[in-house]
């Protein structure tokens, strides 16, 4: 079963009141900016305070393939998701050597935020800085999903990403810096929210292929799909 979206569940984890609402069993945009949004700091949770004026980073999105690839795939996963982890093991590799290296699909990926430990993990994938080595850090917490999910305390879970992250060569320093950017968490989960709003996102993994939206599926149907649209081209 795919996992659903909820967003009174992620309020109510992150303590953002009204800044997240449900409506029409979908995701709806408001604007709060005392959101407290939860940081694993050196001792512990630290919070992501409002921004004090100053512009807001700004969001690479990451994608692979060629910029001018005749279909477009976007997927919307959450780092704690299993189905999301499933799919990256069994079906993405299969996308990205016969559609994506082949210049056939741009393949782009979103985050969705279900909690805190998956925005943790966002921030550890684009830690790296570049797309090449945020999908290999990406591959890195899907494949360990297990271990560093289900660590038990905050500061467990915070250890493990920080273990991958060093895994994938980034230094202690650099993790720190990222793992308490409060106003990057705070631009990425406004991101996720406009997108997840305007595609009409409720569960992961869900996929928008040139604009349409499908849900989880296996590489033959996912196959079947692209070539379709390819066909359309």
């Amino acid at each position: 079963m795919k996992r659903m979206i909820s967003a009174t569940a992620l309020a109510a984890v992150l303590g953002l009141g009204g800044w997240f609402a449900l409506q029409n069993n979908g995701v709806t945009t408001s604007t709060d900016a005392t959101a407290d949004l939860t940081l694993p700091g050196a001792a512990n949770a630290q919070s992501a305070a409002a921004s004090d004026g100053g512009s807001a980073p700004a969001v690479m999105e990451m994608a692979l393939g060629a910029e001018d690839a005749p279909v477009e795939v976007i997927e919307y996963a959450s780092y704690t998701c299993p189905h999301c982890a499933s799919f990256h093991a069994n079906v993405f590799d299969e996308i990205k050597k016969n559609y994506v290296d082949t210049g056939k699909v741009r393949f782009v990926y979103r985050e969705v935020y279900f909690d805190k430990y998956g925005m943790w993990a966002s921030l550890v994938a684009r830690c790296g800085g570049n797309q090449d080595r945020f999908f290999g850090i990406t591959d890195m917490i899907y494949q360990s999903q297990s271990d560093w999910a289900r660590a038990g305390s905050d500061a467990a879970i915070a250890e493990g990403l920080r273990k991958i992250g060093r895994l994938a060569g980034l230094g202690n320093d650099e993790l720190e810096a990222c793992l308490t950017d409060g106003d990057k968490l705070r631009a990425l989960v406004e991101w996720y929210q406009a997108n997840a709003e305007q595609d009409e996102v409720r569960s992961t993994p869900s996929f928008v292929i040139e604009g349409e939206l499908y849900s989880n599926m296996n590489y033959g149907d996912f196959a079947e799909i692209l070539d379709a649209k390819l066909a359309d081209q």
